[in-house]
């Protein structure tokens, strides 16, 4: 059976707040902290947010050019096919299918049943039961078709940021925080306390803030369910990388309003704060209940795009034809939705966010970068322009390359086994590739739009 085709039943809104919802999770209420704790600034925390922000929106402008020119589902996995060859794009698919997609719902999942549990108590000790429902039950939203699914993403978007936007009026009008907090606004040596030398902890806040933002592109899955996807989409990137800088940046000015940075000790105990200096006693459990709705959204988004990729390998004879094909009443990937629960139910049972992580963190990072790069590629195989053309090329996409090169540099330098144990996995797809013997890559007909 073939899939059927694609509905184009996301418009400008629901297409943004995808973008919106997979970058902003559990890391708004984590990296703040940490920034503040590693940098000792007020204004170098603002600082990092903001440049970070910037080579984000390079990349969001990047894949903005590459997505008017392949309006496709699948993302990034089109992008490397049409700029790198099929076989670099099959190990991008390889790696994500097995490890990256069911390993980011299970670790949102994960990171969900924690605060649950924070909200109802009763629920301590079945952790791993409450993420295992979560993520059932996003993936039966999912399959009950798009216009269903993106109705119920699209309120809880809406309530995410209605809630985001009262924590930060609540804490700068009526929070018990003080301006006194943002003094000295630079500190430097001895300033700075305990906090580590200037140059370490700009690399890692680098790292934090960029996987803050990590996951915008992954939108692009879903290009065949927007309506006029060559300038939707586009569009939707950039006002979403937008949005999220400008939330990450208005969070960080209210957590830092209600805590001093010497106090941001911990992540935990920094939010433990934050929400008592919020509303008093009953603080922490409000931000629980926030971050419950937040990581859900996060997660939602996560199963509604990733299947999307599958039906792009089918296309091309790398992914089985039934399991990618949608249902013929609701038009949803029912069995590829299935399959990615499936795998990310087993990921909760046997791991950890940590542990399923560090093996494609430098893997899927590098691939981000060579479909970024693959706008090089397409522009000089295929001169013509396209409704949108990344503003500042080629200087745009470079910086965001060198940005995704940088992190991946840093993380393989802290975490060398996790990185090569992730390189090994991700070669491992080689031979299989080879057994498939991959198609070469055709541009895509100018009819799929």
């Amino acid at each position: 059976m073939t899939a059927a085709p694609a509905s184009r039943g996301l418009g400008l809104w629901s297409a943004t707040a995808l973008v919106i919802s997979h970058t902003v999770g559990v890391g708004i209420f984590l990296t703040p902290a940490e920034l503040i704790g590693a940098l000792a600034s007020p204004a170098l925390t603002f600082g990092l947010w903001l440049t970070c922000g910037a080579m984000v929106l390079a990349g969001a402008f990047t894949f903005g050019e590459l997505a008017s020119r392949y309006p496709q589902a699948g993302g990034l996995y089109v992008y490397l096919r049409e700029g790198w060859g099929a076989r670099v794009a099959f190990l991008y698919g390889w790696q994500s299918l097995l490890v990256m997609d069911p390993g980011l719902t299970a670790a949102l999942a994960v990171g969900a049943s924690q605060y649950v549990v924070v909200v109802w108590p009763a629920a301590m000790g079945f952790e791993t039961w409450v993420a295992v429902s979560t993520i059932w039950i996003v993936a039966l939203l999912n399959m009950a078709g798009l216009t269903f699914g993106a109705r119920v993403f699209g309120l809880l978007t809406a309530l995410k940021l209605c809630t985001l936007a009262g924590i930060i009026s609540i804490a700068l009008t009526a929070g018990d925080g003080s301006w006194s907090h943002f003094m000295p606004l630079f500190a430097f040596g001895a300033a700075r306390g305990a906090a580590p030398p200037i140059a370490e902890a700009i690399a890692l806040g680098l790292v934090g803030a960029f996987f803050s933002f990590g996951g915008f592109w992954e939108t692009s899955r879903i290009a065949g369910e927007v309506r006029d996807p060559r300038r939707t989409l586009p569009l939707a990137l950039v006002v979403g990388v937008l949005c999220v800088t400008v939330i990450y940046v208005m969070t960080t000015l209210a957590f830092i309003y209600l805590v001093p940075p010497a106090a941001a000790t911990s992540a935990s105990e920094f939010a433990r704060r934050a929400g008592e200096a919020l509303i008093g006693p009953g603080g922490p459990s409000v931000l629980a209940t926030i971050v419950v709705l937040s990581v859900v959204a996060s997660a939602m988004a996560m199963v509604m795009v990733a299947p999307r990729l599958y039906e792009a390998m089918s296309r091309d004879g790398l992914f089985p034809a039934a399991v990618a094909a949608r249902h013929p009443l609701t038009g949803a990937p029912v069995r590829a939705t299935a399959v990615l629960a499936l795998l990310a139910t087993v990921f909760v049972l046997i791991g950890t966010f940590e542990q399923i992580a560090a093996f494609f963190m430098c893997t899927t990072l590098g691939f981000v970068a060579l479909a970024a790069a693959a706008v090089f590629v397409v522009r000089r195989r295929v001169p013509e322009a396209s409704p949108f053309r990344a503003p500042g090329y080629p200087l745009t996409p470079a910086l965001f390359v060198l940005l995704v090169l940088a992190v991946v540099a840093l993380v393989a330098i802290n975490r060398p086994l996790q990185a090569f144990a992730g390189l090994a996995l991700m070669l491992l797809g080689v031979p299989v590739s080879r057994v498939l013997s991959l198609p070469r890559s055709t541009p895509a007909p100018e009819g799929d739009q």
